[in-house]
């Protein structure tokens, strides 16, 4: 699939004449969700930092993740946003290819949302709704479910029509193990399943059907949020953030009871609330030293009252955020122990 590239309305240094970035331009890719957070430290940074370019691109979690992991050099990202944790694989794979001080900083709490048009009929759905709606095979069994009331007989008689990330995303891995497992362990003999065969559990739990009713909607969130708007029928997934930006065309469904909101997330009741990250390339300090004053930023920015919480960005609870500013002013490469 075609990665969509956005790139932040910030100035960005360029000189056309040289081959490779300059030493003071920082290059950061990945995630769409965190992307919004990252283009406004960078654009706060940029106007405090005069003589420094800062490019952001929103090529979601896992492409970022490949770019960031590809080398050390003037050709590879600097920094990646993710909306999920790194996984164990992808930092074999930085090892693998000379990237081997990943500085893991977790910048704030981000919610999994779903939305809908504020003139589409009010839903409430749980994880298993969500789950037997849109599973390849709900609880090992050809999903043949056409409308939510076929899902549910509480729910309504609409088409079952879901926008949702694509499998290169952090939002998509957050969605599968955030509400469509959550569904699909509701069943007993699917938590049994895990114990005795884990792979086999997640093909059935987190395989999405490719008949229709999920629609891959690319990593442009924004664009999503129109689509949604515009289709009272629909239902989109994506960040929190964008959600709170657009309260005047969509609003978030319940899951289970409980809606998504700032509170709802930040004291992770409700169902996808997830930590969103920021990972950095620790072979490229020294050679841009702007990466660490950039960094500073960011933790000047994530706190209770910030900037980025106006911008839709739940702040850490107070141990994450301490562990987070350490992480970010000390550099130390992270370890690959509770990785998954």
């Amino acid at each position: 699939m075609k990665k969509n590239v956005l790139t932040a309305a910030i100035t960005v240094l360029a000189l056309a004449a040289c081959d490779s970035k300059p030493k003071q331009q920082i290059q950061i890719v990945g995630s769409s969700t965190v992307y919004p957070f990252t283009s406004a430290v960078a654009e706060q940074f940029q106007r405090a930092t005069p003589g420094t370019g800062v490019t952001v691109e929103s090529t979601g979690t896992g492409s970022g993740m490949k770019l960031f992991c590809a080398g050390v050099g003037d050709d590879h990202p600097d920094l990646t946003n993710a909306s999920r944790r790194i996984k164990k694989s992808e930092l074999e794979d930085c090892g693998k290819n000379g990237v081997k001080q990943v500085v893991e900083i977790p910048v704030g709490i981000d919610g999994l949302a779903l939305i809908q048009s504020n003139n589409g009929p009010a839903l409430n759905l749980t994880p298993r709704d969500v789950y037997m709606a849109l599973a390849a095979t709900p609880f090992g069994k050809p999903n043949t479910a056409k409308t939510w009331k076929d899902v549910n007989p509480a729910l309504p008689a609409i088409a079952i029509r879901v926008l949702g990330p694509p499998p290169t995303s952090g939002t998509r891995d957050s969605f599968a193990e955030l509400i469509l497992e959550k569904g699909c362990d509701s069943d007993p003999a699917m938590k049994a399943l895990k114990a005795k065969d884990s792979d086999k559990h997640k093909e059935i739990c987190t395989k999405v059907r490719e008949d229709g009713p999920f629609v891959e909607a690319g990593e442009n969130d924004n664009l999503l949020v129109s689509k949604v708007a515009q289709d009272p029928n629909a239902i989109g997934v994506l960040g929190y953030s964008f959600l709170e930006e657009n309260r005047n065309q969509v609003r978030g469904i319940p899951l289970g009871g409980i809606a998504p909101t700032a509170v709802t997330i930040s004291t992770l009741e409700y169902p996808g609330a997830r930590q969103v990250y920021v990972y950095a390339k620790g072979e490229h300090v020294n050679a841009i030293p702007a990466i660490r004053e950039f960094l500073a930023e960011y933790a000047r920015a994530w706190g209770k009252g910030g900037y980025l919480q106006r911008r839709g960005l739940i702040p850490s609870p107070a141990d994450v955020q301490a562990q987070a500013t350490r992480a970010a002013t000390e550099l130390v490469a992270m370890s690959p122990d509770g990785l998954k």
